[in-house]
């Protein structure tokens, strides 16, 4: 009887060895309503009928998301284009470059040498016209293009007299001899019977001190003066509206437009200013318009 309790007893324990030997890992205890915990990876030791085969072979496996993400060289769009000009270049050549894109109709601004936002999408612009990638920036094969599209700038388009495109003469402005003065395009234009003469970019009041418009004439001229209400300098002052007056700003010269006149037109071409200074007369026409 003792023996026939051992033998079952025996049995009794290879049947649950055996049992334990094929349970999964999910099998452990888990509180209700968790998430069963994914197969850990198989480990050092573990027979290849343990492990999955395929999972072992990344080449014959399909592509993962993040696989797809580090892609190797080969399958990659192209190698990467040297740019000769780009967004933020500052340069002699991007003045050139700005020249001939003025020459194409492209740009409507003056060169400055800078590459910003305008020379960009002009780019841009000729790329997409020419069969080019549209990048915006400058590659040689579209320097090429450029080139071969427009002639060398003159020396008068790659500094022309103003930075600012002159807008079109106020009608007023059509007859005698005047200061014909744009708001709009921020430009001056030394007209004589509907001719202009020369022209510049000028700078105007601030929203609290804003530059008068209408039709004024030169009452006085002063060569040297200086504000006696804000004591600063304003050489070659031609007055045309009580205190204010066209003449050169040194500030305008060195910030542009970051800043403003108390009401004043100013010009920063001093040399331009200084030769109109010779020119108009006390009574010649004033017109401020936008």
């Amino acid at each position: 009887m003792q023996r026939q309790r051992f033998i079952i007893r025996t049995i009794g324990v290879a049947a649950a060895v055996a049992l334990a030997a094929t349970a999964c890992g999910p099998q452990k205890s888990e509180s209700a309503g968790s998430t069963p915990s994914a197969p850990s990876s198989p480990t050092a030791g573990a027979t290849p009928e343990a492990s999955p085969t395929t999972d072992n072979k990344p080449a014959e496996a399909s592509p993962s998301p993040s696989a797809s993400a580090s892609a190797s060289p080969s399958a990659s769009p192209s190698p990467t284009v040297k740019q000769i000009m780009a967004n933020g270049d500052d340069t002699d050549q991007v003045r050139e470059l700005q020249a001939r894109l003025r020459q194409l109709k492209l740009m409507s601004v003056a060169p400055t040498g800078f590459y910003g936002s305008k020379t960009t999408a002009a780019v841009k612009s000729f790329q997409s016209k020419n069969g080019l990638t549209a990048t915006g920036s400058v590659d040689e094969a579209t320097w090429k293009k450029i080139q071969s599209a427009s002639k060398k700038p003159t020396a008068d388009e790659l500094r022309p007299p103003t930075v600012n495109e002159v807008d079109a003469p106020d009608p007023r402005c059509m007859e005698g001899r005047v200061m014909c003065i744009s708001k709009e395009s921020r430009t001056l234009a030394w007209m004589i019977d509907g001719k202009v003469v020369s022209t510049m970019d000028v700078r105007f009041g601030s929203e609290n001190t804003p530059t008068r418009e209408g039709v004024f004439k030169v009452d006085r001229k002063e060569k040297e003066w200086t504000s006696t209400l804000y004591h600063t300098s304003m050489p070659y002052s031609m007055f045309f509206s009580g205190g204010q007056a066209v003449h050169y700003s040194a500030d305008f010269a060195a910030r542009g437009y970051a800043g403003a006149s108390h009401g004043c037109v100013n010009v920063r071409d001093k040399g331009k200013l200084s030769s109109l200074f010779g020119q108009v007369n006390v009574g010649d026409k004033v017109v401020v318009y936008w």
